[in-house]
């Protein structure tokens, strides 16, 4: 069997770049099952409400959501079980420093996704965004859309 090249994007957390301001990212590895990695091939997974929290020095993935594996037998998996994060000590530490500063930040799953076969998560620093910024993030996307559809017109001759 050839092995796997490239990325395949499983699940993405489209609320979560709308709800907060992303300040950095990372991408870690996730321990999973058999039956896990089975149900992610078909892409049956859900990051909607996963987050990720530093647990006796690991950091640890909550909420996710991936399927039973149809086909699976006494062997399944629990959908919403905990599961571990795979970074680099320097990166959990780099991380942690980052969150304890008490600025608010948190730890959020941004998007899953394979990678050369292995099933990797991208993870993002983000801040909460208030409903008055989101507001100036639609405006201005209004705004740009509105300024690219008249350079067409123009471009075009129509006006």
């Amino acid at each position: 069997m050839a092995k796997e090249t490239g990325t395949k994007l499983i699940a993405s957390n489209k609320k979560a770049r709308h709800d907060y301001a992303i300040l950095k990212t990372y991408e870690a590895g996730l321990v999973l099952a058999g039956t896990e990695v089975k149900s992610l091939r078909l892409g049956r997974a859900s990051l909607v409400d996963a987050f990720a929290q530093e647990h006796e020095g690991e950091i640890m993935l909550y909420g996710l959501h991936i399927a039973e594996y149809g086909f699976g037998s006494w062997t399944n998996h629990a959908p919403r079980r905990t599961r571990k994060l795979l970074l680099h000590k320097a990166e959990i530490i780099k991380i942690l420093n980052t969150l304890g500063d008490g600025t608010g930040l948190t730890l959020v799953p941004l998007s899953m996704y394979f990678k050369d076969g292995w099933v990797k998560v991208e993870l993002g620093i983000a801040r909460g965004l208030k409903s008055y910024d989101k507001r100036q993030v639609m405006a201005e996307r209004d705004a740009k859309k509105e300024i690219a559809r008249e350079m067409g017109r123009r471009l075009k001759g129509r006006r």
